[in-house]
């Protein structure tokens, strides 16, 4: 099908079309009780379009005006699943939010007078093209009638004249593809989202996109060490062919895979938003697991822990704890079971963790640059603090510092 026919096959063309015809019904309302909708003249019909102004711009002050002028921009200006538009995303750029201020009064004020106006224009192209048309027939067999109101010259009898009964037609056609987009165009600019509604969109959607990077987080640092303890766990209960040591190492195993399953469910909740309270997430008091699973996996795990912990701020403690998680899988992974001192320590004002081991043979780390330790230093400045890794004297270190204040 040639591509200048295929806005003539759309549902949407048509539902469009009558938009714009529905616009006019107040003026038409009106014209029935003056002046008449009897043999008008262009006097009569620019006063059919003026006179509903007053009226129609008064209703804009309705706030549920603007909700009912979006919902129908919807449903009769843009495409739907009855006539669905290749390449259309769905998002049509109308609110349908009610007016929350006056400069929303006034957009809606100016819509709904353009909406009068275009839909008196559709109706007279409407009426004066149709009926040209129909005159057309007449003329095509006997001499043309006068037709009362119509504003387009007849030509005179003649049989050829049954040619150009399609032509007002098609240009009724054209009119109506042209005045729908134009509708279109100008829904969107005066029913679209004000700047409060943008703004207020913009930070949901962030608000989403900072949830669902904290989520990927979670997973990635509790599924994450609860994986590396167990291969760690497993390499060396191989290795070691010791029964006492392998079954120590499978209940290791256990707890940690235990411990990480709590922490799936828990974001699995969140992500479901069924309603169901989420599991309390672990805080740096309960530091004591991570470094015991640590030891399990047979790393030399040197602890100094000083000041209040218990004290910290929750939202700090639990971040503190994930980068003190992610820290020492970082260990287990890259450089598998190797002394590590572990320093926390709780100020007034801040709450500072470091974590330092051994660098492997050749004084590098694969991965280093990887999102573990990326997530580290994202938690970190998302808590006004900062966090260094990199190697040091030797030795690979985690340094962490985070305001209390």
């Amino acid at each position: 099908m040639p591509r200048f026919l295929r806005p003539v096959t759309r549902a949407v063309t048509y539902t469009r079309w009558l938009h714009l015809l529905v616009g006019a019904a107040i003026a038409l309302i009106l014209a029935f009780i003056y002046p008449g909708l009897s043999g008008p003249s262009v006097a009569d019909w620019l006063l059919i379009a003026v006179q509903p102004i007053p009226l129609v711009a008064a209703t804009a002050v309705l706030p549920s005006m603007r909700r009912a002028e979006g919902l129908q921009a919807r449903l009769m200006l843009f495409p739907g699943q009855h006539a669905r538009v290749p390449g259309d995303d769905g998002d049509s750029g109308v609110s349908v939010a009610p007016s929350a201020s006056w400069s929303d009064r006034g957009r809606t004020a100016v819509w709904l007078v353009l909406r009068l106006e275009a839909g008196c224009v559709a109706m007279l192209v409407t009426i004066q093209l149709l009926g040209t048309s129909l005159a057309l027939v007449g003329a095509a067999s006997s001499d043309p009638a006068e037709e009362p109101g119509l504003l387009l010259p007849l030509p005179g009898p003649n049989p050829a004249n049954a040619l150009l009964v399609p032509v007002p037609i098609l240009m009724l056609l054209g009119v109506m593809v042209v005045g729908g987009r134009l509708m279109t165009s100008a829904a969107r600019q005066l029913l679209g989202p004000s700047p409060k509604e943008r703004l207020a969109a913009l930070e949901e959607r962030t608000e989403q996109l900072l949830e669902r990077n904290r989520i990927a987080r979670e997973l990635h640092d509790s599924i994450g060490h609860a994986l590396t303890v167990a291969v760690v766990q497993a390499g060396a209960a191989r290795a070691a062919a010791d029964p006492a040591f392998t079954d120590r190492a499978l209940g290791a195993i256990e707890e940690t895979g235990r411990a990480a399953l709590e922490d799936l469910e828990r974001v699995l909740r969140v992500l479901r938003e069924d309603g169901q309270r989420a599991s309390r997430r672990p805080t740096l008091a309960e530091a004591d697991q991570l470094l015991a699973s640590a030891r399990a996996s047979g790393a030399k795990v040197d602890t100094d822990v000083s000041g209040p912990v218990e004290r910290v701020p929750g939202p700090v403690s639990r971040e503190a704890y994930r980068m003190l998680q992610e820290a020492l899988t970082n260990v287990l992974r890259h450089c598998g079971p190797v002394p590590v001192r572990v320093r926390v320590t709780a100020l007034e004002t801040a709450l500072e963790i470091d974590v330092r081991n051994p660098l492997p043979a050749g004084g590098e780390i694969t991965g280093r640059g990887g999102s573990g330790l990326r997530g580290i230093r994202e938690r970190a400045t998302l808590l006004g603090g900062r966090a260094t890794t990199g190697p040091r004297d030797g030795e690979w270190q985690v340094h962490v510092e985070l305001p209390l204040g």
